[in-house]
């Protein structure tokens, strides 16, 4: 118990906040992240003097939102997020709407003006009852501060709801609207008597316990020879043990497993004999895609980026189970789907005897052959390319980055290539992403939120996302690790050069690829951040293996978005063709089961 604070008892204010944080501290909470203001003062004041809390001030609402979302992406855990009354809370509003369709939990506290400066023109004073609608798990407006024990007990009671409600019954945003009057600094005023002493026993830190079913659907599932597994966009805090689970549930099946780049099993390659990576590109040979049609299909998580794999799965219309613990509609594709709210970690069932395990089938078999081959002429092209290429880069990160190396992937192209061209391998690479709702805003502040205090860890990003959140850098004072920022930089927009928008121009060039000729080398600089222009592949590898330890840097690799763009749309083509060809095809792999 951190009953040491020296402003907690000045004033009715400084009481209220002290209580409000000590209850979270005691429930678990770990980091609060802190935007400046007046109104805010003492909750600011209780975090920065509760010693079990991490208090990180950050002076930009929107980068501040999305490092919290980071923290709370890495850890799985509550992080609280902390602004001034008026506009400071709407823009958190793009962070919000990422963690509640993401599933992040975030503890958001916006101060407020008191009822009697609302209405009136007061400064800084706006409507934020509900500021962020439906995108809340739970809105609740405290009352004014109050000294009566009944009333912190009420605060004290609403702080513990409120951190369970950010993790169940799936996690999100609880909005916390705290109104203060005056005095907002820890001046003393007469009347705040000590609190019991044993007012915060009691108070037990949050866990979740899991429940472990055997679900009877398995023996159904055995008798399908065509079915298969997707397993999708992932966040799982046990990455080895989902992976497992999912090798598992493969081998009781006989089961072909389509994995999403931005699932760690790409990354746990060995646990799985049947992994499928390159199911984009397979299907877009309709021969193929035709014979492959599934009967059965098990969806573990949200459905991967892959629009040919949505396409594919809506026109062929397998039974489909979705394996997921949000009550949420999971199904974009509106097909024959049952929601069954377990992990693929909680089905249970008995390990088939090594000697009894069925030889794999024809289908399973087909997948495997198309997936060797298309990796092998993927491992081909990308060897014999020496001039830089937008989607060599995600194939050279899945082969040369540290093990277990946080990466956070960008939107747009970013996270395209990477679902094309990462490879295999038994590296424990941990993918993160912001794949709620897709957006490029808050990139860079989300990847030093995960990089904060982790292992060294690598940024993946487009010259636009980057620019679109470079008051990130504001918190590099702050920052205790390291992050290295794989800078993209194709001058624009590399997502609209796939779209039929490309063919008009004007306006496309001004108004969709929006370059904008930016000298990084000069922002760097600006923010005192180390950069680097890479002229060749091999300094490249040299500089992401091994990683520094400490601080922030650009590692720019410019390219030609229309050259990648010709490039990707004529080689995803070939190598589809490329299937229905007779010759055969081997895989090199070496002594660590590792793909080349």
């Amino acid at each position: 118990m951190t009953l040491d604070s020296p402003s907690k008892f000045r004033n009715l204010n400084t009481l209220w906040a002290f209580v409000l944080v000590e209850t979270l501290q005691q429930l678990g909470l770990k980091t609060a992240v802190i935007c400046p203001g007046s109104r805010s003062s003492p909750l600011t004041i209780a975090f920065a003097e509760n010693s079990q809390i991490e208090a990180i001030p950050v002076l930009d609402e929107r980068s501040a939102s999305f490092l919290a979302l980071g923290l709370a992406q890495k850890s799985r855990f509550p992080v609280a997020l902390v602004c001034t009354s008026g506009t400071a809370g709407a823009n958190f509003y793009p962070a919000i709407i990422e963690a509640k369709i993401s599933h992040i939990p975030l503890l958001v506290l916006t101060a407020d003006r008191p009822p009697e400066l609302q209405h009136c023109h007061a400064g800084q004073a706006i409507d934020q009852v509900k500021l962020y609608g439906n995108y809340a798990n739970e809105y609740i407006y405290l009352g004014l501060p109050g000294v009566e024990i009944e009333q912190l007990q009420y605060l004290r009671q609403t702080a513990i709801y409120a951190l369970q409600r950010t993790l169940s019954p799936t996690g999100g945003i609880v909005h916390l609207n705290i109104p203060f009057r005056e005095p907002l600094a820890p001046l003393f005023r007469p009347g705040v008597e000590a609190i019991p002493a044993d007012f915060f026993s009691g108070i037990e830190k949050i866990r979740l316990s899991p429940f472990s079913p055997s679900h009877p659907l398995l023996s159904q599932w055995q008798e399908e020879e065509h079915g298969i597994i997707i397993a999708g966009v992932d966040q799982s805090q046990n990455p080895w043990a989902y992976c497992r689970a999912i090798a598992r549930l493969s081998q009781a099946l006989n089961w072909v497993v389509l994995t999403e780049a931005l699932s760690p099993i790409r990354n746990y390659a060995g646990l799985n004999p049947s992994l499928v990576t390159t199911y984009d590109i397979i299907l877009r040979n309709p021969q193929i895609a035709e014979t492959l049609a599934p009967k059965m299909v098990i969806q573990i998580g949200n459905l991967p980026t892959s629009k040919m794999l949505r396409n594919w799965l809506k026109e062929t219309c397998p039974q489909r189970w979705i394996l997921d613990t949000n009550f949420e509609n999971l199904d974009p594709l509106h097909g024959q789907t049952t929601h069954l709210p377990i992990t693929v970690e909680q089905l249970t069932f008995q390990d088939p005897n090594p000697k009894e395990l069925t030889a794999e089938s024809p289908y399973l078999q087909q997948w495997c052959q198309a997936q060797s081959k298309i990796s092998h002429a993927i491992n081909q092209e990308m060897q014999g390319i020496d001039t830089f290429l937008e989607g060599k880069v995600s194939w050279l990160l899945s082969q040369n980055l540290p093990a277990a190396t946080p990466i956070f992937i960008a939107n747009s192209m970013s996270v395209r290539n990477v679902e094309y061209f990462w490879m295999p391998r038994n590296s424990g690479i941990r993918p993160y992403f912001n794949r709620g709702a897709n957006g490029i805003d808050g990139t860079l502040s989300t990847a030093l939120g995960i990089a904060h205090r982790n292992q060294s860890s690598i940024l993946l990003t487009g010259d636009l996302a980057l620019l679109h959140d470079t008051n990130g850098f504001l918190f590099s004072n702050q920052f205790q690790g390291h992050l290295t920022i794989l800078l993209i930089n194709n001058n624009g927009g590399g997502i609209f050069e796939m779209l039929d928008i490309a063919k008009f121009e004007p306006p496309f060039e001004e108004f969709f690829a929006m370059p904008q000729n930016l000298d990084f080398a000069q922002l760097a600089a600006t923010y005192n951040v180390e950069y680097q222009l890479m002229e060749n592949w091999e300094q490249l590898q040299k500089l992401l293996n091994p990683l520094p330890e400490k601080g922030i840097r650009i590692l720019e690799i410019p390219t030609n978005r229309k050259v990648d763009a010709k490039w990707l749309k004529t080689n995803l083509e070939q190598f589809a063709t490329n299937l229905t060809k007779e010759e055969e095809i081997s895989i090199k792999v070496d002594e660590n089961d590792e793909f080349q």
